[in-house]
């Protein structure tokens, strides 16, 4: 039988979001006992929480992440553990461990810290040699329990989305992938006409 983690943030009202963007508001609008029914009312922005980064939100591309083929969006992951790294090099060994039109996520050990500045603003960044490895694979999406992949003037943003790669952000949970050998990821943003998406993402054992 599958076995199913979820590596996404519960969206809640007031949520921690990246210093400067819009306030996240859920709000319970309609009540049983008053309307007949329960309703609730969601403000949000697509970079809120767990999230899918398309190449609008940082270049001047006119694909909406509800154009993106939905194949971009499922495949099969490897998870690397990168604690304590604050730059986040190539290795030779990526080599071997990372297959073409993969998911790759990247086990920070920032998602402690989610929620306070240091978080927001002190990620780890990932190299211009590995992001330029990553596309070179042609791999579909990179993930991480961090904010982002890199800081201002997000330079590794632009190299990922040159070569077609998704950038999936503030994910949770990923210690729970600690020594899995094989696995699927499914992150899987709305049908939204957004530069990006909120995402559900959730990992399916496939060992």
């Amino acid at each position: 039988m599958s076995k199913f983690i979820d590596l996404s943030r519960i969206i809640k009202n007031g949520m921690a979001v990246y210093p400067g963007d819009d306030e996240t508001i859920l709000r319970q609008s309609r009540y049983l006992s008053k309307d007949g029914y329960n309703n609730h009312r969601l403000e949000i922005s697509m970079h809120s929480g767990t999230h899918i980064d398309g190449p609008m939100h940082m270049t001047n591309s006119k694909k909406h992440i509800l154009e993106f083929p939905l194949e971009n969006f499922v495949g099969e992951g490897v998870m690397l553990d990168v604690r304590g790294q604050e730059v986040i090099e190539f290795k030779e060994e990526y080599e071997l461990i990372i297959k073409k039109r993969s998911i790759v996520i990247l086990h920070t050990g920032c998602d402690e810290k989610f929620g306070t500045k240091d978080y927001f603003l002190n990620n780890p960044v990932v190299s211009k040699k590995f992001a330029k490895f990553l596309v070179e694979r042609e791999v579909k999406m990179l993930g991480l329990d961090s904010a982002s992949p890199d800081r201002y003037p997000f330079e590794i943003h632009h190299i990922l989305f040159s070569g077609g790669v998704l950038i999936a952000e503030n994910l949770t949970n990923l210690d729970k992938l600690l020594g899995l050998k094989t696995f699927e990821v499914i992150a899987l943003p709305l049908r939204i006409k957004a530069d990006s998406s909120i995402a559900r993402v959730i990992v399916r054992i496939t060992e």
